[in-house]
């Protein structure tokens, strides 16, 4: 039995951190880590910026939490910066990314339910998805190893496979309410979509009266180059759940909808304890005004182009160990080939931290404001790891 009090729900590694500077992670020893994950694609601004630090020292000297009882000027004037910046008419702010699903799902339905069309309460995904940790978020992403053990999921949910619209088509049946879609898929193994699949998943909405919802909560806030991601395939969704990058490393969620869309969420049907408290809001209002200083969004976008062809040179000095790169801006994954495990152990062994995700992939998303020597020295620090994987492996003596 472990000594820990904790549930026993992650494989931690045994590295633990006291303080951050920008992209590094400093350990209790002194040791210096690259962060090449953003905390899964959280710390947006890397850690310890100025000015989220300040936002939040200088909030937290007035007022924390008072609920959504009252206004709260700071929920006003980041819902604004969104909206003047996005597609969207609404915001409601919860604190997590599976809170935004759930929000999302229940604005949708509730959409149909307030046009007296409340037969239509089923949501189209795709395969690989993930879109949260409750059972509704758990049910609409459908992968069973989720799942298993937690009883019945919720009703409601069709889920096929991306990339073929005659497919998509034949799924929408009379009770189809929206389809709902990752621009790139995270945990499923950084899997961006087509920008013209996306295009005709607007189309089959419009066609059939359908919401489009997007899972922006990875690939959202800066991540792509764009905003948001889906800006880069030019359409407009009805719904979005955003959250991780947004708080740059604070519990930060977010629905955002159209006037039409959140039409049906009036008073009483929806809520929360936390959401949208004051520190919380500092923080996303920092962090949003941050990405949207001029030249910030293109030099992630020059920033990604960067990292993703240095990582297409490693994969070909290391073919034995690497396979492909692929993802947009500076959410990139390397697909490797044998197990993830030993190669993430190397990295971590040389002062590197990437995560890993489905497909076998290894997940590269430093903090957006990495800087170009910060890159060099990435791709430097995993081709020394990849190097001495092959080099241990080299040396292992032989199975008998």
């Amino acid at each position: 039995m472990s000594t820990s009090s904790l549930f026993q729900t992650y494989a931690r590694s045994g590295l633990s951190f006291e303080r951050g500077e920008g992209v590094w992670l400093i350990a209790a020893d002194g040791r210096r880590y690259m962060d090449a994950a953003s905390g899964i694609a959280v710390s947006s601004l890397g850690h310890s910026h100025p000015k989220l630090v300040a936002a939040l020292k200088d909030q937290a000297e007035k007022l924390w939490h008072v609920s959504n009882l009252y206004t709260v000027p700071e929920q006003e004037a980041l819902g604004q910066l969104l909206t003047e910046n996005t597609f969207a008419d609404r915001v409601f702010f919860s604190n997590s990314g599976t809170e935004a699903t759930e929000g999302a799902i229940k604005t949708a339905r509730k959409y149909f339910h307030a046009k007296g069309e409340g037969h239509r309460d089923r949501i189209i995904t795709f395969t690989g998805a993930f879109h949260g940790r409750t059972m509704t978020a758990l049910a609409a992403g459908g992968q069973q190893k989720y799942l298993e053990g937690f009883g019945p999921k919720p009703e409601g949910f069709d889920q096929v496979d991306a990339g073929d619209l005659d497919l998509v088509r034949k799924t929408i049946k009379p009770e189809t309410a929206a389809i709902m879609i990752e621009p790139i898929q995270g945990e499923g193994g950084i899997r961006p979509f087509d920008p013209a699949f996306l295009r005709g998943l607007r189309a089959l909405c419009d066609e059939f009266g359908l919401l489009l919802i997007l899972d922006e909560i990875q690939c959202g806030v800066g991540r792509t180059g764009k905003l948001f991601a889906h800006e880069w395939s030019g359409i407009t969704p009805d719904i979005i759940a955003v959250a991780k990058g947004i708080g740059g490393g604070f519990p930060v969620g977010a629905v955002l909808a159209t006037e039409e869309a959140a039409s049906g969420m009036v008073v009483g049907t929806h809520g929360t304890t936390y959401g949208g408290n004051l520190l919380a809001m500092a923080a996303g209002k920092a962090v949003l005004e941050s990405v949207l200083e001029e030249g910030f969004l293109d030099s992630v976008t020059s920033k990604g182009l960067l990292l993703k062809q240095k990582l297409a040179g490693l994969v070909d000095s290391h073919p034995d160990l690497f396979e492909l790169v692929r993802g947009e801006g500076l959410m990139l994954g390397i697909k490797c080939k044998g197990e993830l495990g030993p190669i993430l152990q190397s990295c971590r062994d040389n002062g590197v931290l990437p995560v890993p995700a489905g497909d076998n992939i290894l997940r590269i998303m430093p903090p957006l404001v990495i800087s170009e020597d910060e890159i060099d020295q990435l791709v430097s620090m995993l081709d020394v790891a990849a190097t001495a994987l092959e080099t241990n492996s080299a040396d292992a003596p032989a199975a008998e």
